[in-house]
């Protein structure tokens, strides 16, 4: 039997949260505003993010992604100030990272969407949206717009 001598997280795929990595200033609504640092941590296979909706809402948290080789999905846990916690899995395709995330509801499933899209260098939009129709049709809850500081 031989053994595997792939470098952790070299996989090209492993690269494709890198459009996110940065400090980032966040405009939403009428003229709410907030940051998000990204980092990449252990190796480059975990990307780390720590959100503060500040001055726009007082609403602060976390998040870590990595590549999953084994499923072939990027996984996400977020925690924040408010006690919520989602884990969410997804991938990067036609140009977006779309991670989704289900929840049980009154005897039924809720589905969130997080969409990043309009990916360029120094900008981008991130969304998250909800299906209460297991994914036929999404309602945006929330939406960012990105400019790298």
């Amino acid at each position: 039997m031989s053994e595997d001598t792939t470098p952790p997280c070299s996989d090209p795929r492993c690269r494709q949260f890198d459009f996110w990595i940065g400090e980032w200033e966040l405009t939403w609504g009428e003229d709410a505003r907030g940051s998000n640092t990204i980092s990449a941590e252990y190796g480059g296979c975990v990307i780390r993010e720590k959100f503060d909706g500040k001055p726009g809402m007082d609403f602060t948290g976390m998040s870590v992604s990595t590549w999953d080789r084994r499923d072939e999905k990027w996984k996400q846990a977020w925690v924040d100030d408010q006690g919520n916690y989602f884990d969410l899995a997804g991938e990067f395709k036609d140009g977006e990272m779309v991670l989704l995330h289900e929840q049980p509801q009154g005897g039924g499933q809720i589905w969130n969407r997080m969409r990043f899209n309009n990916i360029q260098a120094d900008s981008f939009d991130w969304h998250w949206e909800r299906s209460e129709d297991g994914g036929k049709t999404w309602k945006p809850s929330w939406q960012i717009h990105y400019q790298r500081k």
